[in-house]
């Protein structure tokens, strides 16, 4: 009998005292917070498998000395007031026990407030979108798995399906606040050694934070199914010491700067049609060919053709719009942000002579920059291929020159009004709600708000400029002036403001002067 106790407590207890370096039990991770996690999982796998040492031993030992054999008669003791008491009292109180550390784990993991860094993280299928709040930082982060390991014509890397172009950097030793939304269907932001994981949903905000412990690279997934290509849309954060992460922002605002300059001189150059294909393959390929396939036949029912499609094929105007600005209701994005006017143009000219289609057409980077500008003859300055090879005029390091104001359109109300709509329901709608309502007191209201309703040049200025010290970004250079007036002018005039203000894109132009 003692011989069968010892190997029943063997058999019960040796797995959970070696769990700790089991490489199937949960990891502490490199955070505060994980570690919680991770200790609150190996207490209640320890109550549990003392409970079960219980009851099993009283079960075995039941089983073995009242048995029929031996002149066992059972005991009556039906609706026992005791027993019953034992039975929900004793489980009761093992509830309890477990409930108070799960919930200050709990409480820690929903505590965002007093953060040093806020990231704004937006899923899209199928690539993650992070921005920097005050320091003017953002970017895409997409798979970088090569396509031919994919296709399995490649030996799979070490980190197969979980690397991507561009990290998300964070220091360490400083808490991080998460911002989690998406911009189509509710994706889930992952990373197993943070602890964190939480949905982003289309139209809300979610709230999350880490501190993480120790420099280096973590990985993690999208958690929720989110359609077609949902097992590539990969996490990695690259984790850096403080003095480097303040070297990588010093980084990444001179490379910003660099690239502004080569994006104003990208409008002067004209590209040969070869050279557009070329670049406009890779772009097509890493952009589009998950949903449009790399034959560019799509996916029946789901994703639409591009050979021989009347987008590709038909007028160039509506081509550019469909790709700058993406279309509502589907699937289809908007690549005016993700894209430079340079890639758009090679994009457009591969998918408009690729496949058969041969239009002839050589789109440059200054008809993307027309077409943003609302220039509607943008059709009349597609040349076809030509001869010459490219320009490559001196970049200065000089701004982008300043719009005149007398060059922008003016716009009816309804028109401002309708554009407005779609701006703000893209761009702003995650914060202050497709309603207007926000979610207070993290992202205050605009419904019946003093900026909403109070003077003109007070919205301009914020919706412009931001607001230091809060969540509001600047989209002074995210936004053209046609689309800064249009959603300004929806906020001044919806949910009931109807302040009656038809704010015009000379007035925005005018207010950065």
């Amino acid at each position: 009998m003692k011989q069968l106790l010892y190997c029943l407590l063997v058999v019960l207890f040796a797995p959970p005292l070696a769990a700790a370096d089991m490489r199937f039990n949960m990891t502490p991770g490199v955070t505060e917070i994980s570690g919680k996690v991770y200790h609150l999982h190996m207490t209640i796998l320890y109550i549990c498998c003392a409970i079960g040492l219980v009851v099993f031993s009283v079960m075995i030992y039941a089983i073995i000395n009242h048995r029929k054999s031996k002149g066992a008669v059972a005991s009556h003791f039906h609706e026992s007031t005791k027993v019953e008491i034992a039975w929900t009292v004793l489980p009761f109180i093992i509830l309890i026990l477990m409930a108070i550390p799960a919930t200050k784990t709990l409480i820690a993991m929903e505590d965002p407030s007093d953060a040093d860094l806020t990231v704004k993280v937006t899923g899209s299928q199928w690539k993650w979108h992070y921005s920097y709040f005050d320091q003017d930082i953002d970017f895409y982060s997409i798979l970088a798995t090569p396509r031919a390991q994919i296709d399995g014509t490649e030996t799979k890397g070490e980190n197969y399906l979980l690397e991507v172009d561009k990290p998300l950097v964070l220091p360490i030793n400083r808490k991080i606040r998460f911002l989690m939304t998406s911009e189509d269907v509710i994706h889930s932001w992952w990373v197993p050694a943070f602890a964190v994981k939480k949905d982003a949903n289309p139209g809300f905000i979610n709230e999350s934070w880490t501190r993480i412990d120790k420099p280096g690279i973590y990985r993690g997934q999208c958690a929720e199914l989110c359609g077609k290509d949902h097992g590539f849309m990969p996490i990695v954060v690259q984790a850096l010491p403080e003095a480097e992460f303040e070297a990588w922002v010093a980084e990444q605002k001179q490379a910003a700067s660099v690239a502004a300059v080569a994006a104003t001189a990208a409008l002067s150059q004209t590209l040969s049609k070869d050279e557009l294909m070329t670049q406009g393959e890779q772009i097509y390929l890493g952009h589009c060919a998950a949903c449009h396939q790399p034959n560019g036949e799509g996916l029946q029912g789901v994703f639409p053709h591009l050979k021989g499609s009347p987008i590709a094929t038909g007028p160039l105007g509506g081509h550019l719009e469909i790709v700058l600005n993406g279309k509502t209701g589907t699937a289809m994005q908007a690549f005016s942000k993700q894209l430079s006017a340079q890639e758009i143009a090679a994009v457009i000219t591969y998918e408009r002579n690729a496949w058969g289609n041969n239009t002839g057409d050589a789109v440059q980077a200054k008809d993307v920059s027309e077409h943003r500008s609302g220039n509607p003859n943008v059709q009349a300055s597609v040349a076809t291929a030509p001869t010459s090879t490219t320009q490559n005029p001196t970049p200065t390091a000089e701004a982008p020159a300043v719009v005149d104001p007398a060059s922008l359109p003016t716009l009816t109300h309804d028109a401002l009004m309708a554009e407005g709509e779609t701006v703000y329901a893209t761009t702003c709608a995650a914060c202050h709600q497709l309603t207007g309502a926000g979610v207070p007191p993290a992202f205050p209201a605009l419904a019946g708000s003093t900026i909403a309703t109070g003077p003109v040049a007070s919205h301009i200025n914020i919706v412009m400029h931001g607001k230091a010290g809060t969540a509001m970004p600047a989209f002074g250079k995210q936004l053209s002036p046609q689309q800064l007036a249009a959603v300004i002018t929806y906020e001044r005039n919806a949910w009931g403001n109807n302040t009656g203000d038809t704010v015009q894109p000379a007035d925005i132009a005018s207010h950065g002067q």
